[in-house]
């Protein structure tokens, strides 16, 4: 728990420092900002809600998703990224019968330390700050109908940025992935209820520490920018995948889906932009 406590300090620490090095240096350095939504395929599961005598069965159906992401840099070797993601989905037990609604919403902020091995190529790796609450709702379930997910981590992230021209037109595509390695979580033992937690103020033991032992938390995304008209549209695939088992409680959110967008350059709007990169400092182009 210190040494948690120990880094969340670092981290504010560092996040000031950052801040006021680039108050200081001034740099007009645009952001890069995309906006997407996506649907796609979900499996969920969790025994916390399963209907006695179904086991941990996985559900499985459709769902919504929209993210907000922000780069900029900081200086030519340091990059800033935040990432804003809320998403929905409907699913249902293999025979059909049963429905369940999960919705989970969560934020990262992270820095990249930026290398460039090859023209146009920039590889990035840093740590990232992630929070996430959701929650998995069982309309069967007869005790315990739905189950929270609430937890904070922190998370090694690792990115490529790759432009290029094909016949003139220019084109950057990215991957990046996120791995959650050390963090807090709100993990009830197994057959505990809410009313027990929250109602009689039984908290004890509910936080506990997460890591990979007990805890997948990754997420995928490849993405490609195209310059279209005077916008840019950014189009891709995000892979979720999110499970714990703690406390003989074990739960699992998997996602595939279809991603697409605009993006928008704080100096630069149009997607013609791309073209005209020399005239400012871009984190992603």
């Amino acid at each position: 728990m210190k040494k948690i406590i120990i880094l969340l300090a670092g981290w504010g620490w560092l996040s000031g420092s950052l801040a006021a090095q680039n108050g200081a240096n001034d740099v007009p350095y645009s952001v890069n900002e995309g906006t997407m939504i996506g649907i796609g395929r979900y499996n969920l599961a969790s025994s916390y809600v399963s209907p006695p005598g179904e086991g941990n069965v996985s559900y499985t159906g459709v769902g919504l998703r929209t993210l907000n992401e922000r780069m900029k840099l900081l200086n030519p070797h340091l990059s800033l990224q935040q990432i804003l993601h809320v998403d929905l989905s409907m699913t249902q037990n293999p025979g059909a019968t049963i429905s369940a609604i999960s919705g989970m919403i969560d934020y990262s902020c992270g820095y990249h330390y930026r290398f460039y091995p090859a023209e146009n190529l920039k590889l990035l790796a840093g740590p990232s700050l992630r929070g996430m609450a959701g929650f998995i709702y069982n309309t069967q379930a007869a005790n315990n109908s739905t189950a929270l997910n609430v937890d904070i981590d922190l998370n090694l992230s690792v990115a490529a940025l790759y432009t290029f021209c094909v016949r003139d037109y220019p084109l950057t595509l990215r991957y990046q992935a996120d791995l959650s390695f050390a963090g807090l979580l709100f993990a009830p033992d197994y057959g505990q209820s809410y009313y027990e937690i929250f109602g009689l103020g039984n908290l004890e033991g509910v936080v506990r520490f997460s890591s990979l032992h007990n805890k997948l938390a990754m997420r995928n995304y490849l993405t490609v920018d195209l310059p279209v008209w005077k916008f840019t549209l950014r189009t891709g695939y995000m892979n979720n995948l999110y499970s714990t088992d703690i406390n003989s409680i074990r739960t699992h959110h998997l996602s595939h889906s279809f991603m697409i967008g605009l993006v928008k350059e704080f100096v630069s709007f149009k997607g013609q932009g791309l073209k005209k990169r020399h005239m400012y400092k871009s984190a992603y182009y």
